[in-house]
């Protein structure tokens, strides 16, 4: 789903706020989320799942695949989603 198909279904629910108030209403959701992971904190939406921040190690004798050559990878961040238990059994219906 994008983000022009989101604010349409949430007008849908809520004809009084005009599409500039919902865009900012996402952006503020979005940013939120955002700026928690960056400070590597967990966001949890219940009933939804939940984002977290997993620190990938460094890989000093990693190998380029087309050229045998070693390389290093260095150590990085990545946001992993856990689906909830609700949202597991709603899919799997």
């Amino acid at each position: 789903m994008s983000r022009p198909e989101i604010i349409k279904k949430l007008k849908q629910k809520n004809p009084q706020l005009n599409n500039s108030q919902l865009e900012a209403i996402i952006d503020i959701f979005t940013e939120s989320i955002e700026k928690a992971l960056k400070q590597s904190k967990k966001v949890e939406l219940r009933g939804f799942g939940t984002f977290f921040v997993k620190k990938i190690r460094a890989k000093p004798n990693a190998r380029n695949p087309k050229t045998s050559q070693l390389i290093y990878v260095p150590e990085k961040n990545k946001v992993r989603f856990k689906a909830s238990k609700k949202l597991k059994e709603l899919i799997n219906k």
